[in-house]
C-alpha cells in the first residue's frame, strides 16, 4: 500500500498540471450533476489546461474540442443564469424525436469532418494515421461536442453522450500515458450515470408540478 501511494505521489510530482486539470474537471461534472452554476468556471479552467496537454499528447481533435468547450461553457454559463419565462431560470428538458435524430446525425457528420481535418494536418505522419488514435479521437470528440451543446441547453440527453464518450475515452488516455486523465474519465463515467438518474428524476418531478 505504501509503495502504491509512493507511485501516485511521484506521478503527481511530475504530472501536476494534468492532476490539477483532472481535479477541476471532476469538480465541474459534480457541479453539473447538482445543477450548480460553478460547473462552468471550474470547467473553463480545466479545459484551458487540457488544450496544452492534448497538443503534447498529439490528441489534436481533443485539443480542438477543449477550445469549443471553453466557448460553450461561456454560452452555457449565460444560458443557465438568464431569466426564462415564469420559471425564472432554464429548466431541465428532454429532446423531441426530431432533436434526437438531429443530434445523432450531427454526431455522424462531425465524426467524418473531424477525421478529415486530422488527416489534412497529419497525412504525412503515416504511423499516426494508420493507428486507431485518429479514429477514436474523432469519435469521442464528435460525441462530446454534441454532449456539451446539450448540457448548455440543459437537455437530459446530454448525459447519454457523456457516458458513451467516457467509456471510449478511458482506455484511450490510459494507452497514451495520461493516467490521471484516464482515472478522471472513470470518475466522469460514474458521475454521468448518477447525473442521468438524478436529472431524470428532477425532470419527472417538474412534469408532475406542471
Amino acid at each position: 500500500m505504501i509503495e502504491f501511494w509512493n507511485i501516485i505521489q511521484n506521478y503527481f510530482n511530475t504530472n501536476w498540471l494534468e492532476a490539477i486539470a483532472a481535479v477541476l474537471g471532476i469538480a465541474s461534472v459534480w457541479f453539473a450533476r447538482r445543477e450548480n452554476i460553478l460547473v462552468f468556471p471550474t470547467g473553463i479552467v480545466s479545459v484551458v489546461i487540457y488544450i496544452y496537454i492534448c497538443f503534447v499528447a498529439r490528441l489534436y481533435a481533443d485539443a480542438g474540442i477543449q477550445v469549443f468547450y471553453t466557448a460553450m461553457s461561456v454560452y452555457g454559463w449565460y444560458n443557465w443564469i438568464r431569466k426564462t419565462g415564469d420559471s425564472g431560470s432554464l429548466a431541465i428538458s428532454v429532446n423531441s424525436r426530431r432533436q434526437q435524430i438531429a443530434g445523432i446525425a450531427a454526431t455522424f457528420v462531425l465524426y467524418w469532418l473531424i477525421l478529415g481535418i486530422i488527416w489534412l494536418f497529419n497525412q504525412d505522419d503515416i504511423v499516426y494515421m494508420r493507428s486507431y488514435v485518429p479514429w477514436v479521437d474523432s469519435f469521442t470528440t464528435s460525441v462530446f461536442l454534441i454532449g456539451m451543446l446539450l448540457m448548455a441547453r440543459k437537455k437530459l440527453e446530454n448525459w447519454i453522450y457523456w457516458i458513451v464518450g467516457n467509456v471510449v475515452s478511458i482506455p484511450l488516455y490510459f494507452i497514451k500515458g495520461l493516467a490521471f486523465t484516464s482515472f478522471q474519465y472513470i470518475i466522469f463515467l460514474i458521475l454521468a450515470i448518477l447525473a442521468l438518474i438524478e436529472w431524470r428524476r428532477r425532470w419527472i418531478e417538474s412534469q408532475k408540478i406542471c
